[in-house]
C-alpha cells in the first residue's frame, strides 16, 4: 500500500466540508507533522512572480558570487553539484519579527515590492493556520499567534 501525504483543500473549510477538512488537518498533525495546503488563497500570479523575480535576481547577483565561494573554499568535490541545484535557497528574506530585506544588497525595488507583499500574505495565511490549529486543540482562538509572538 503507498502512503501519500496529507493534502488539505483551504477553500473546504468554508463549507459543508469543513469538518472534514478540519479532521484532515488534525490527522496530518498528528500522524505526519506536516500538511500540504491547496487553494490557500494566495494568487498563482503572485507565486509565479515571486519565483521569476527570485531566479533573475540570482541570475543577475548571485551565481558567480557563489561559485566563486565556493571555488575559493577548496571544494572542488562539490563543484560538479552546482549546476544540478537550485541555489536560490543561498540568502534569506525575513519578514517578522523585523525585515531584514533592507540589509540585502543587490535587490532590485520591484522584488523588494513583491517580496513584501508576498510576506504580508504568508503573515495573512500563517495566522489563520494559527487559529484552525487552536481550534482543534481546543484552544481560544488566537492563543498560539500570542504564544509565537
Amino acid at each position: 500500500m503507498e502512503l501519500t501525504f496529507p493534502v488539505i483543500d483551504f477553500s473546504k473549510l468554508n463549507g459543508e466540508e469543513r469538518a472534514a477538512a478540519m479532521e484532515m488537518i488534525k490527522d496530518a498533525c498528528e500522524n505526519w507533522g506536516f500538511f500540504e495546503l491547496v487553494n490557500h488563497g494566495i494568487s498563482h500570479e503572485l507565486m509565479d512572480t515571486v519565483e521569476r523575480l527570485t531566479k533573475e535576481h540570482y541570475r543577475k547577483c548571485m551565481e558567480q558570487r557563489f561559485k566563486e565561494m565556493v571555488a575559493s573554499k577548496g571544494l572542488q568535490a562539490v563543484q560538479s553539484e552546482i549546476n544540478d541545484m537550485d541555489w536560490e535557497s543561498t540568502f534569506f528574506l525575513r519578514h517578522l519579527p523585523e525585515s531584514n530585506m533592507s540589509e540585502i544588497p543587490d535587490l532590485e525595488e520591484d522584488y523588494r515590492k513583491v517580496m513584501k507583499e508576498f510576506a504580508v500574505e504568508l503573515e495573512k495565511l500563517a495566522e489563520q493556520l494559527l487559529d484552525l490549529l487552536c481550534e482543534n486543540l481546543g484552544l481560544e482562538p488566537g492563543y498560539l499567534k500570542k504564544v509565537f509572538y
